[in-house]
């Protein structure tokens, strides 16, 4: 069914896969539409580009390895035409790639081989975030965090925030109030094959309460919940 404007109604959230591997496509591709979702596919980062500008994904899952593209490029390429998360796949474990990518646009960057349930609950945590309403700016004692434009400002300044740091802040803000347990947050900011790299989430929230605690040795916002993982209060 076509409506005036000559779009289909969107009866499911649409995904847009991009990969040049039929195998990894097919599989994602056969799980996706298992569980109600619309999905475009793309062999190169060309045809991702021009689908992502006529049909609005919701989110995308984009393989980095693209035989035209460069994985970078194709996340800038879709940023300009699209807001939905983007999901990166690479076959490489490199945490300069990794950066690289998030501070391209991606919102997660998972590496290869992967657990299907475990991306695909990635996504729908994604899809899920990108619906709450991305103009809120939470203010919290010295600070405060602006998600639609991905800021931090404390005493009228900018601060200077790593992509990490950003999307371990930005997990905890969108959960404000509510505790969240170590192995939600490893897979939410480094990916789903994460779990138990505790070492990450200390080292991260004591860089995160240096940069924004009046006094880190005793954060009033960036606070440890013993035995669980971490919360953020306003």
């Amino acid at each position: 069914m076509v409506n005036p404007t000559g779009e289909r109604p969107r009866t499911a959230t649409r995904v847009l896969v991009v990969d040049d591997e039929p195998q990894t496509l097919r599989a994602l591709v056969i799980n996706l539409r298992a569980r109600g979702y619309e999905v475009d596919t793309a062999p190169d980062g060309v045809t991702a580009l021009e689908l992502a500008a006529a049909h609005r994904p919701d989110a995308v899952v984009l393989d980095l390895g693209l035989p035209d593209l460069d994985g970078v490029e194709a996340i800038k390429g879709l940023r300009d035409r699209t807001r939905a998360p983007i999901l990166a796949l690479s076959a490489r474990h490199s945490p300069a790639e990794r950066a690289e990518s998030l501070a391209a646009g991606a919102d997660a960057y998972v590496t290869k081989p992967f657990d299907i349930d475990a991306l695909l609950a990635r996504l729908r945590d994604a899809v899920r975030e990108a619906a709450l309403d991305r103009d809120v700016v939470v203010e919290a004692g010295g600070f405060t965090v602006d998600l639609a434009a991905g800021k931090v400002h404390r005493a009228g300044q900018d601060v200077r925030l790593t992509p990490t740091e950003w999307r371990l802040l930005e997990v905890l803000v969108r959960h404000a109030g509510r505790p969240v347990g170590r192995r939600h947050l490893l897979q939410a900011v480094w990916g789903p094959s994460y779990g138990t790299e505790s070492n990450y989430l200390r080292v991260y929230m004591a860089q995160l309460r240096r940069k924004l605690e009046a006094d880190p040795a005793r954060p009033a916002h960036l606070i440890t919940e013993p035995g669980t993982g971490y919360r953020f209060e306003r």
